[in-house]
């Protein structure tokens, strides 16, 4: 289905941790939007072409509203002038774009939410619907600057990993499932490559069935240009090569899908 560009209102924004914003806007795309998929945020700055893609934290379908959690990459970025936004300010957007995580499937079962960095916001819509046998999330932070993590604590079993060993786990989300004992039938993930690529390879050693979200710079977001490509074992119907866009086959793949 095509979308169209609409210019949402910015309902509020705050800063909720060092360079972390989190905004909610007024927009048609929480009608149907569902937990892992995205929206692709414009400028309001004629010369900036490209959007930026932001995963959906939150929705509220009652208000129809969205939140997004997004990092802010550097001075003059995109990121850094939608910073700069306040209530009442009017933002272009397209969405709801991509396929989000199938968590029906994960019904009565064990379940291991995964979010590293910046892909920790994707999971907390995700965990909100969610129903299931035991829902374990499992956050993974640079240092004590845990955002969000109060939210998650809602909604299920919370375990926090941080690099320097300030919160949690010293180390990762893996060395968080070894530390304490923890198991699960089916993993949903969001987060960098080498996180991924480390939950891949261990849900295919364990045979636990696995759904990660890729993270990957897009240029269009609907598919059309096929700059956010990654490989796979089957050929794309759209290019005949090896390869699914991000943007438009996922951002959520089935982890066996995939080469990362």
């Amino acid at each position: 289905m095509a979308r169209k560009k609409e210019n949402a209102v910015i309902l509020s924004q705050e800063m909720i941790a060092r360079d972390i914003y989190s905004m909610w806007i007024k927009t048609d795309a929480a009608k149907e939007a569902a937990p892992g998929q995205f929206i692709s945020m414009y400028t309001n700055d004629g010369s900036r072409l490209l959007p930026r893609p932001i995963s959906i934290c939150e929705i509220n379908k009652m208000d129809s509203s969205l939140r997004v959690v997004y990092r802010v990459t550097g001075k003059n970025t995109g990121t850094e002038l939608f910073s700069r936004m306040k209530a009442g300010d009017t933002i272009p957007v397209i969405g709801p774009l991509g396929n989000g995580f199938p968590y029906k499937e994960a019904s009565g079962k064990k379940v291991f939410l995964m979010g590293g960095g910046i892909g920790v916001p994707p999971i907390l819509e995700l965990a909100k619907q969610m129903e299931c046998g035991k829902k374990q999330i499992i956050m993974g932070y640079r240092d004590a600057e845990t955002f969000l993590k109060d939210e998650f604590e809602k909604y299920g079993e919370v375990y926090v990993s941080t690099e320097d060993g300030s919160v949690g786990t010293r180390g990762n989300v893996m060395d968080a499932i070894r530390e304490n004992g923890l198991e699960a039938d089916v993993i949903f993930a969001c987060g960098p490559t080498p996180m991924l690529r480390a939950i891949k390879e261990y849900a295919e050693k364990n045979n636990i069935v696995c759904y990660l979200s890729l993270e990957e710079r897009m240029a269009c977001g609907i598919g059309a240009c096929l700059a956010c490509v990654c490989q796979t074992k089957e050929k794309d119907h759209h290019s005949n090569v090896n390869n699914k866009r991000i943007c438009k086959d996922g951002p959520v793949f089935l982890s066996t899908e995939v080469e990362i």
